[in-house]
C-alpha cells in the first residue's frame, strides 16, 4: 500500500466516522451492554453533554489501522457541518455540510462523496443525541478518571462501531476509534479541544473542482 494510499484511507475513515451508522440487509441486532445505574447515570451525562457542543474545534492525530499517523484540525458545527484539514504529506481534504461528505485529493484534484448511510458515527453531527433508540450502548468502561462508551446501530450491530473516550470531571471528549465491520479500528485524538467557538461558515463549504474550485476555503 502506498503512502497517498494509506492516507486516502485514513482520511475516509474519518470522514466516516462523522454521519450515521448504517443498516445492512442481513442485518443483527446490536447486543446491548449490561449497565448498573451509575453506568446509565454517566451515560445520561455524556448526553447531555454531548448536547451542549454546538461546535468545535481541535488539532487531532489520527492513527490509521497499519499503524500509519497523520495530523490535522477537525472542525464541527452541529447539526451536520464538519471539516477535516489535514496537514502535509497528507492533501486530504474533508468537508460536509449536511449532504454528502466530500474527501477532496489537493494534488491529484480528485473527489469523492461518501453519502451518510455509510457511515459509522452520526452521534457527532446530529441535531438531537440519543444514546438510546436507533444507537444501543454495546459497552461501557470507566476507568481513572476516564469514561469509554462504544456505539453500534441498534438494527445491525455487525455493521461497524464507534467508541468515544471521555475525561471525566470535567468531562471533555478526547478521542473516538471507529471499529470497522472487520474489526480494523482507525483511532482519532484530539489534541487541544475549544467548544462553543464562532465557527466561518465558509469553512464548510466545498467547491468541487470540476467547477473551477480547490477546495480550499
Amino acid at each position: 500500500m502506498t503512502i497517498r494510499t494509506t492516507l486516502l484511507t485514513a482520511g475516509l475513515a474519518l470522514a466516516l466516522a462523522l454521519a450515521t451508522l448504517p443498516c445492512a440487509v442481513m442485518a443483527r441486532p446490536a447486543i446491548p451492554a449490561k449497565l448498573n445505574e451509575q453506568d446509565r447515570a454517566d451515560i445520561q451525562r455524556i448526553e447531555r453533554y454531548l448536547n451542549e457542543i454546538r461546535t468545535m474545534t481541535s488539532p487531532f492525530l489520527q492513527v490509521a489501522p497499519d499503524g500509519g499517523q497523520s495530523k490535522g484540525t477537525f472542525a464541527l458545527s452541529r447539526p451536520g457541518k464538519i471539516r477535516i484539514d489535514y496537514e502535509p504529506p497528507s492533501s486530504l481534504l474533508v468537508v460536509g455540510s449536511g449532504g454528502p461528505i466530500a474527501v477532496y485529493d489537493r494534488d491529484l484534484k480528485q473527489v469523492n462523496y461518501v453519502t451518510a448511510d455509510q457511515t459509522p458515527l452520526g452521534v457527532l453531527v446530529a441535531d438531537q443525541i440519543r444514546l438510546s433508540g436507533d444507537i444501543t450502548v454495546t459497552r461501557f468502561e470507566r476507568g481513572s478518571n476516564v469514561l469509554r462508551i462504544t456505539l453500534a446501530s441498534t438494527k445491525d450491530g455487525d455493521a461497524g462501531r464507534v467508541t468515544l473516550a471521555f475525561d471525566d470531571r470535567p468531562l471533555q471528549l478526547r478521542q473516538w476509534v471507529v471499529i470497522d465491520p472487520q474489526g480494523t479500528e482507525t483511532r482519532v485524538s484530539l489534541l487541544d479541544p475549544k467548544l462553543g467557538i464562532t465557527l466561518d461558515a465558509r469553512l464548510f463549504t466545498f467547491t468541487p473542482p470540476e467547477r473551477g474550485g480547490s477546495g480550499r476555503h
